[in-house]
């Protein structure tokens, strides 16, 4: 989109979201483990807020590890956080034609329209114009897609936190995330019923 600059506070939450431990190493251990999967799983079967939701999660586990320490990666990882979170309101103001509520700054009692959208997410992510209407083309085509990143993480949130109160202090961080990962792609009740047997 013509960028010629990419400044490290704008990638250091993408690099993990998108690579390692994000979506690189969890569709890498799916091809590994996918004789132990399903043919539906090993093949078509991603759930969106599965796969999604990993990748969250594996940018707040970078941010738990301490990989966010430096004042700039962490700025660009709440950013991040800031963005999704516009994503959300946009995708499902628009989606229902809701209103905006009638004590909101923003355009108060007026229904969400692409317009609104646009404006609303230029407000409050700091992004260039270009990628705010590529992002929303994208929520108008995928909708409820937004929110399923969300609503992942918090499954694998969810999935942790059991099994890590399931065996107290012998809870294995890194064991339980490889055995996690080996699960493939679940829907996310079952991804929470898993995660916390693990």
């Amino acid at each position: 989109m013509g960028e010629t600059r990419f400044p490290v506070y704008d990638l250091a939450s993408t690099w993990y979201h998108e690579g390692v431990p994000g979506h690189h190493l969890q569709l890498a251990q799916w091809v590994h483990v996918a004789d132990r999967l399903s043919r539906y799983q090993a093949s078509v079967g991603m759930v969106s807020a599965n796969a999604e939701g990993w990748a969250l999660y594996a940018e707040r586990l970078m941010d738990e590890l301490g990989f966010l320490g430096d004042a700039e990666r962490r700025i660009g990882y709440l950013d991040a956080q800031m963005m999704r979170s516009t994503r959300i309101i946009v995708d499902i103001g628009m989606h229902l034609e809701l209103e905006i509520p009638a004590d909101s700054p923003f355009h108060p009692g007026e229904r969400w329209t692409p317009e609104l959208a646009q404006e609303f997410f230029g407000m409050h992510s700091g992004r260039p114009a270009v990628f705010v209407e590529s992002e929303l083309t994208r929520y108008l085509s995928m909708p409820g897609q937004a929110i399923g990143y969300k609503l992942g993480e918090r499954a694998w949130l969810l999935g942790r936190e059991n099994a890590r109160k399931a065996h107290g202090d012998a809870f294995d961080a890194k064991a339980w995330h490889m055995a996690a990962l080996s699960q493939g792609s679940l829907g996310l009740d079952d991804l929470v019923e898993e995660l916390s047997k693990l």
